[in-house]
C-alpha cells in the first residue's frame, strides 16, 4: 500500500509521502576505429564488443562522463530477464472528477519497450496499450503514437499520445512542485533467489494539457489538476508469470518510506535535484476501512510517525478508483514485459460497476482520496493491491471479500 498526498487545498503545508528522441545511426566504417590496417599516422583500435546478434551497444549516453561500469550505458549490469527502467505517472482533478495513469517501460534483456495510459472518469476507464521491438538508442521513448519527451530533468516533462486507431490521445505537460525524493532501496528475496531490487523516486507535480477519448475532450489545467512522478529500475518481476515453488505461509512489512517535503509553485524555484528542507520520518501506521465484498479501501487512516514519537495522523476518503491494469499492471493480455511484435497497439473501455471486485487482474488499484488532518484539507492518492490471509483484516484465505 503506498499512499501520495499532493496537500492541495486550504492550510496545505506540503506534500507527504508514505510509503531528445533520436535513434543513433551506424557508427562509419573507420578502419582506424573499427578494425583492419590502419592508415598512416592512424592508431589501431580494437574492434568494439557486440552482441550475439552482431548489434553495437554504445549510445548518445556514452558520450557523458555518467558511466558506473565498465560496460556502455544501454548494457544492463545485471542478466536477469527482468531488468527494466520504468516511468510512471498519474494525475487526477482536486475534485476527484478524473484520474489518469501512464506507464513506459524498457526491458534490454528482453528486448522489448511498452506502454500505456489509461482514464477513468463519468463511471468509464478507457485505456491505450503499445508495445515494440526495444530500440536501439535508450534516448528514444517511442512506441507508436506515444512519446515521453524530457524537456527539463527533475523539472518538466511532455507525454504525447497522437492521433491513433484507439481514439485516445493526449498532449500533457508536467511540471514538478517539489523535489525527487528517493526512497529506500526495495530488496526482496524468496529463500536465497533475488525477485526485487529496485531504485525508486518520486516527485509531486501539476499537470497541464488536455486528453481525448470516446469523441471527449477534458481541459487538464495545472490550476486544478495534480499528479505523481515515478521513476524506478532495477529488476522485478515480469512478463510470464513464474510457476512451482514453495509459498511464503505468512506476509510481513519488507519496506516502508515517510517524508516530509516543501511545495514549490514553480519548478524554476526548486533548489535541487533533492531538497535540503526534506524531512524524513521514522516511519508510518495505516488503518484501513474496506468495503464490503471486495479488498478495496473505502476509508482509511495514515499516521506519519516522527522520529520523536509523534504522529501525523491523515484521514483518507475515497473518491474515484482506478483499476492499474489499464496501463499494463496485472493485465491478462497486455502485462508489462510481454512479446508483441515488432509493434502493436491496443484500445478497450470498460464500466466501472460491471466489474468483478475479486477478480485477480481488478485487485491493483489507485483511489483518489479527499485527505484531512486536523483543520487542513487536501488530496491525493491511496495505492492497493492485497491478497493472502491478514487476521488484522479479517481475510482468511487468498482472495476472500471483506465483510
Amino acid at each position: 500500500m503506498r499512499s501520495r498526498l499532493a496537500g492541495a487545498g486550504r492550510g496545505a503545508r506540503g506534500p507527504a509521502w508514505g510509503a531528445g528522441t533520436q535513434q543513433a545511426g551506424a557508427m562509419p566504417q573507420d578502419r582506424g576505429l573499427l578494425g583492419g590496417a590502419p592508415r598512416a599516422g592512424e592508431r589501431a583500435y580494437n574492434a568494439p564488443r557486440r552482441t550475439a546478434g552482431g548489434i553495437r551497444v554504445l549510445s548518445r549516453f556514452d558520450d557523458f562522463a555518467i558511466h558506473q561500469t565498465p560496460e556502455p550505458i544501454a548494457q544492463p549490469a545485471s542478466s536477469d530477464r527482468n531488468v527494466y527502467d520504468r516511468y510512471w505517472f498519474n494525475g487526477y482533478a482536486d475534485d476527484g472528477e478524473f484520474y489518469f495513469g501512464i506507464g513506459a517501460a524498457i526491458y534490454p534483456n528482453r528486448g522489448i519497450l511498452d506502454c500505456g495510459f489509461s482514464i477513468v472518469r463519468d463511471g468509464e476507464q478507457h485505456a491505450f496499450h503499445a508495445s515494440r521491438r526495444a530500440p536501439k538508442e535508450p534516448t528514444q521513448t517511442e512506441v507508436g503514437p506515444f512519446r515521453i519527451d524530457v524537456t527539463d530533468p527533475m523539472r518538466r516533462l511532455r507525454v504525447v499520445l497522437a492521433p491513433n486507431e484507439t481514439g485516445i490521445e493526449c498532449d500533457l505537460e508536467f511540471s514538478a512542485r517539489t523535489c525527487a525524493i528517493q526512497e529506500g532501496r526495495q530488496t526482496l528475496r524468496r529463500g536465497e533467489r533475488l525477485i526485487m531490487d529496485v531504485t525508486r523516486f518520486a516527485q509531486f507535480g501539476r499537470w497541464h494539457g488536455s486528453i481525448r477519448y470516446g469523441g471527449r475532450e477534458v481541459v487538464v489545467s495545472a490550476a486544478r489538476v495534480l499528479g505523481t512522478k515515478d521513476r524506478s529500475w532495477g529488476i522485478r518481476p515480469l512478463g510470464e508469470p513464474e510457476t512451482g515453488g514453495a509459498q511464503d505461509a505468512e506476509g510481513h512489512m519488507w519496506h516502508a518510506d515517510a517524508a516530509i517535503l516543501p511545495a514549490y509553485d514553480s519548478p524554476d524555484r526548486l533548489p535541487r535535484t533533492e531538497d535540503p528542507g526534506e524531512r524524513r520520518l521514522a516511519g508510518c501506521e495505516h488503518a484501513i476501512e474496506y468495503v464490503p465484498g471486495t479488498r478495496r479501501a473505502r476509508r482509511a487512516r495514515i499516521a506519519l510517525v516522527e522520529n520523536s514519537g509523534a504522529k501525523h495522523e491523515i484521514d483518507l476518503e475515497a473518491l474515484l478508483c482506478f483499476r492499474m491494469k489499464g496501463i499494463g499492471y496485472m493485465h491478462p493480455t497486455w502485462g508489462h514485459g510481454h512479446w508483441k511484435g515488432e509493434l502493436a497497439l491496443g484500445g478497450e473501455s470498460w464500466k466501472c460497476d460491471d466489474l468483478d471486485p475479486l477478480a485477480f487482474e481488478n485487485q491493483h488499484i489507485q483511489q483518489v482520496v479527499r485527505a484531512r488532518m486536523g483543520r487542513e484539507e487536501g488530496v491525493g492518492v491511496l495505492e492497493q493491491i492485497s491478497f493472502g490471509p491478514n487476521p488484522r483484516y479479517g481475510f482468511k484465505e487468498f482472495l476472500d471479500p471483506a465483510r
